[in-house]
């Protein structure tokens, strides 16, 4: 039996609901609460990339829901200065739809690809 408020595929159904919680979220590292040995070697990360000119390396967020990492990826996204594309792991059924969708991607921009488990 899954737990309906951890069930993903209502999800965000409102746009009022989504609109809402991203105006919630913090935007910049020094809002985010939690987690300061991450955010320190997030914020060193960055900061290297920005000076090299390059983009960011990979970097994997992995947990269970409400850990943050949607939100760490969108300040990551926002603190390099680059758009950010967000979808599940559900979609992608076999290798070419992953090809796809990061051809599809331009160079710099940082990708969000999370599965939810329930």
């Amino acid at each position: 039996m899954s737990n309906p408020i951890l069930d993903s595929s209502n999800h965000h159904s409102n746009p009022l609901d989504k609109e809402f919680e991203n105006s919630i979220r913090p935007k910049e590292m020094d809002a985010f609460a939690g987690q300061p040995q991450l955010i320190e070697n997030l914020s060193i990360f960055i900061k290297a990339a920005k000076m090299r000119g390059e983009a960011l390396d990979h970097i994997l967020f992995h947990g269970p829901p409400g850990l943050g990492k949607t939100t760490l990826s969108r300040i990551v996204a926002n603190e390099m200065g680059v758009q950010i594309k967000e979808t599940s792991g559900p979609v992608i059924e076999k290798p070419s739809d992953l090809a796809g969708l990061l051809t599809s991607w331009k160079q710099m921009m940082f990708c969000l690809l999370m599965r939810y488990t329930v």
